[in-house]
């Protein structure tokens, strides 16, 4: 049975003392081997992740956090209707008829619980690193949803404190969960169309005229706790359409290039087996939706390749219609083109152009995940196979399907879009220094100062 909002006030506050006096034997893992998990945010995808991980029989739920009170509750109808109105189905039903669990609102509470083996981490993305930091330094592995991070500093010291520690980082990339797109990789790194040249991908949602709205500050819930929401972010006052989920649309606490973006951009950087570029370039405004967003409506970036390879990803929040049609990625190459998607990719030539003797390809193919899979019928989640990798991982202490390292890399690419149209230049980049070499203030952009007491660990 869930707990109601007055046992909630009292295990908030005990939940933590409880665990800390349990007798040793049950402050290490489980006898029949579960992965007790506390989960860290359990509003949109954090409620969707903690639906996969509950399904696994591997799984212990031993704790939610959330600075919302009726989340961690589970409880719909405590759901302030300004949040629905705002947000609408961004806001998880909830219900789930779940074990004892402890309910905390500071996941610093949950840190401290020796029981607990892993957190899942699906809070606003400027309280991704500290979280991972801290639940690294505390022992817990960690399945962090993308993107990794809001600055590229915050990203290395993950990656170094996850090593530090001999923690398992998993990121929420969940394309790298693909049965097709593993296969294509494979296909692509492979030779399958020759070297590749250009690739492609994009975001289309079409929010004109009145985006995320316009609305005036105001007081936040009494059960949202809005100075722990933003963190290591400067105080302001509160708006509906900040938080809980459009967050996503606010320079300072997300961007669309972290949020869909880094999704494409790894992949493709998967296939074409890159780690960095040499150089970014990005244009954009948000001149198109009139409403309280700060980052573009259309935006236009441009990663080079040490390869000759260039990457164009492209943000369409004024317009319709498909960057590429079908699908959501392209590959061209010098032997021919691949377009993919999740659940199928084609294949097709590459045609001659001037002057050349042309032995035509023999390599026009289309490809369905029920062809990989040998079942017409069968189906699968990536998410959910990123979950089963992960637990796996914890167990055996193996690499998962995408380390934090893979997930660093990935989000870079993301911010360094982002800086490079605040500067509106050119940006080149020396990936082992993971700095600018030609601008000191797209630099300067690199991490900002967090408000106290938060630090990067």
């Amino acid at each position: 049975m869930n707990p109601t909002r007055r046992e909630f006030a009292k295990t908030s506050v005990l939940a933590t003392a409880a665990v800390a006096g349990a007798p040793a034997v049950l402050r290490g893992r489980s006898l029949n081997d579960k992965i007790r998990v506390g989960f860290i945010g359990v509003g949109n995808r954090g409620s969707q992740l903690l639906g996969l991980f509950r399904d696994n029989a591997d799984v212990d739920i031993a704790a939610l956090c959330d600075v919302y009170e009726p989340f961690v509750l589970r409880d719909y109808s405590l759901v302030d209707k300004r949040f629905i109105a705002s947000v609408g189905g961004r806001i998880p039903r909830m219900g789930e008829q779940l074990a004892p669990y402890a309910r905390v609102k500071d996941f610093r509470q949950l840190l401290v619980d020796k029981s607990i083996d892993a957190v899942c981490i699906a809070t606003p993305d400027h309280w991704h690193a500290i979280q991972t930091i801290m639940a690294c330094q505390a022992g817990k592995d960690v399945y962090c949803e993308k993107p990794l991070t809001m600055t590229i500093k915050e990203g290395r010291r993950m990656v170094d404190v996850a090593q530090e520690t001999n923690r398992i980082v998993a990121v929420g990339l969940n394309r790298r969960g693909s049965t097709l797109y593993q296969h294509l990789v494979k296909e692509v790194q492979g030779g399958k169309i020759g070297r590749v040249s250009v690739a492609l991908a994009g975001r289309v949602s079409n929010m004109f005229p009145d985006g995320i709205g316009t609305y005036q500050p105001t007081e936040p819930p009494a059960d949202f706790d809005w100075d722990l929401w933003l963190g290591p972010r400067n105080t302001r006052p509160f708006q509906f359409n900040i938080a809980p989920y459009k967050f996503r649309w606010w320079s300072d606490y997300s961007s669309q290039m972290g949020n869909w973006g880094v999704h494409y951009i790894d992949v493709i950087r998967w296939m074409i087996d890159e780690t960095a570029p040499l150089a970014v370039t990005s244009h954009g405004s948000r001149s198109l939706i009139d409403d309280d967003a700060d980052i573009p409506d259309t935006m236009e970036v441009l990663f080079e390749f040490k390869s000759g390879a260039i990457l164009k990803f492209s943000v369409n929040e004024a317009c319709s219609g498909d960057i590429i049609p079908g699908h959501e990625v392209e590959l061209r190459g010098t032997k021919g083109n691949i377009r993919a998607r999740e659940y199928s990719y084609t294949v097709t030539a590459a045609d001659p152009g001037q002057f050349q003797t042309w032995d035509k390809q023999d390599i026009e193919q289309q490809v369905t995940l029920a062809d990989l899979l040998g079942d017409p019928e069968k189906r699968e989640d990536s998410t959910a196979n990123l979950v089963c990798n992960f637990l796996d991982c914890v167990k055996s202490r193996q690499t998962p399907f995408c380390p934090v390292e893979e997930g660093h890399r990935s989000t870079l690419f993301a911010l360094m879009a982002n800086i490079a149209l605040a500067r509106q230049k050119r940006l080149k980049w020396d990936a082992e220094k993971e700095m600018f070499t030609n601008d000191d203030a797209a630099n300067d952009l690199l991490h900002y100062e967090y408000r106290s007491p938060w630090t990067l660990g």
